[in-house]
Order: C-alpha cells, then sequence, then structure tokens
C-alpha cells in the first residue's frame, strides 16, 4: 500500500526523489485537461505521503501539427494553473522537453522559454542530455541558463544516430556513446545546477541483466563521467 512504501522510505536509505510522469498535459481539450487537473491533484496527495520533491511534466506528442505560438501558449497557461496547486504542497514541477520530432516541445530552446515565461520558483525543467542531443539543442543556449531552473538531469547516451531519427531503445551507458556528456556537465557547473543526477536508460538488452548488474554498471558509468565536475 501507499502507506507501507511511505515506511519503506523513512525506514531506510533510498528515497524518492520524483514522480514521472504527468504525461501529455498540454494542448488537450475540456476533457483531456480536466483529466490532467484531477490526475496531478492525486499526485500531490501521493507527493505528501511519499514525501516526493518533484512531478516531471511530459508535453504532448503528436502527429497532428499545432503552431509553436499555441503550444507556448497552452503549456504557459497549464503550468501555472499546476504551480498553484503544488505550491501548498511544497512540490516543483519539472518540465520535460522530449526529442522526438512529433513532441510538441522538443528542444531545451523551447522548453526554457515556457518555464522562463511561466517565471515561478517551483516550476522548471528536466535537461536529459538524450533529448538535449536527439533534436540538436544548441550548448550555446545551455551556457546562457539559470541553473537554478534546472531542476533534475537526465544522464545517459546514446548511438550515433542522425537527429530526428533516435529513439529510447539507442540509448547507452553514459560515457559509452555519442553524446559529449563532458560539455553538458562542463556548462552545468558553469551555470550553477547542484540538484540531481538521474540515470535514464531504456535499451532492451540492458532488461536482461539481473538487478543488481543493471544498478551497479548504471552507478560506475555515472559517477565516472559525473565525477570529473562534480563532487559525488
Amino acid at each position: 500500500s501507499l502507506d507501507d512504501l511511505a515506511e519503506y522510505f523513512q525506514t531506510h536509505h533510498i528515497k524518492p526523489l520524483a514522480l514521472n510522469a504527468l504525461v501529455f498535459f498540454n494542448n488537450r481539450d475540456e476533457k483531456g485537461h480536466n483529466e490532467i487537473i484531477a490526475e496531478f491533484k492525486g499526485m500531490m496527495e501521493t507527493c505528501k505521503t511519499l514525501g516526493v520533491k518533484y512531478v516531471v511534466a511530459v508535453p504532448l506528442v503528436t502527429e497532428q501539427k499545432i503552431v509553436k505560438e499555441e503550444i507556448k501558449k497552452s503549456s504557459v497557461e497549464v503550468l501555472t494553473e499546476l504551480s498553484d496547486i503544488a505550491e501548498p504542497y511544497g512540490v516543483k514541477i519539472a518540465l520535460e522537453f522530449v526529442g522526438h520530432p512529433q513532441c510538441t516541445v522538443n528542444t531545451f530552446e523551447q522548453a526554457y522559454d515556457i518555464v522562463n515565461t511561466v517565471n515561478r520558483d517551483n516550476v522548471g525543467l528536466v535537461l536529459d542530455s538524450f533529448h538535449f542531443h536527439a533534436m540538436g539543442s544548441n550548448i550555446e543556449s545551455l551556457k546562457q541558463a539559470d541553473g537554478k531552473k534546472i531542476f533534475i538531469y537526465h544522464i545517459d547516451d546514446t548511438e550515433d544516430f542522425p537527429i530526428g531519427f533516435l529513439t529510447d531503445e539507442d540509448r547507452v551507458w553514459p560515457g559509452q556513446g555519442a553524446i559529449d556528456l563532458d560539455a553538458h556537465l562542463s556548462v552545468l557547473k558553469e551555470i550553477g545546477f547542484s540538484d540531481v543526477v538521474s540515470v535514464e536508460l531504456f535499451r532492451p538488452e540492458y532488461y536482461k541483466l539481473s538487478a543488481e548488474e543493471a544498478i551497479q554498471t548504471a552507478k560506475k558509468t555515472t559517477v565516472d563521467v559525473v565525477s570529473k565536475y562534480f563532487n559525488m
């Protein structure tokens, strides 16, 4: 039960970080929007029970063409509404852009502009190296960002496929692919990011490993890359 889980976290070293995720929160019809709000309110009660600090919000993925102005308008309105709901719970909302052509928010620049426009202390970003790389987000844009607006860093790596063709199954252990993680980490250090690094992989062959082997390999490869820039 939820109470059993809460007791586990209270009596063990491991702690929950985020509910991942509130999916397809923007550009919904009225029914879809009401469902998102109801789901988020339920998440707030779960966060309260478990001591969860963040909810990750994932933008709509669709084949429908929506102009960027409408995407931004909807995203800002919904995130502002969610911010009001989350504030009494002390929960922060982390917008995660997804590096896929059919995601309505698919670059760092687009996501950062939305978060800046919302301009709330409890609304920021998830920076995922895979998503940053997958749609060609610009490292110079990251250099200009406020590190305090990045709440969570998802670290991963990928095989070297062209922009627009990468899928989650192409992810590999940190430091074993084509992403310039050194550039990402050095810039994050420069702009004052000092929060959580979370390894996130979806490679089918890794699912065949034992849990212990997967955990140990993920930790080692992550620490090897991150420890060059941050104390672990």
